[in-house]
């Protein structure tokens, strides 16, 4: 039974040979595009009663709420990751350089590197 169970958590949905729930932002991006595509299409077919223009409607919202919303998140993420970035590199000088004449984080005192 519990080999079952990790067959059916270990399947995802592969895009052009590419896993897409290891890509950041990409299920959120969708939930909220396929939210916002089907709330505008039936707003306006509510409002219209038109179905060929709420179809349009509900996929032009589905469109830009989910590129809107995957580019904001990617850029949020690429900030993100580049200061994680500068902080590892900070952090492992910090520890390359502790207790000796670099160590800058001594109660606040900067000291003079003397060669």
């Amino acid at each position: 039974m519990t080999e079952e169970a990790d067959d059916i958590q270990k399947k995802s949905v592969t895009i052009f040979g590419r896993d897409v729930a290891a890509i950041p932002c990409f299920r959120s991006s969708f939930l909220y595009g396929i939210g916002s595509g089907f709330a505008g299409g039936l707003t306006y077919f509510l409002f219209t009663s038109n179905t060929r223009w709420a179809t349009h409607v509900g996929f032009t919202s589905f469109v830009i709420v989910t590129m809107s919303y995957w580019f904001h998140c990617r850029w949020q993420w690429s900030k993100k990751k580049f200061t994680h970035g500068q902080l590892q590199a900070v952090m492992q000088k910090q520890a390359m350089y502790e207790g000796t004449d670099y160590d800058l984080t001594d109660k606040g005192q900067v000291y003079e590197v003397k060669n």
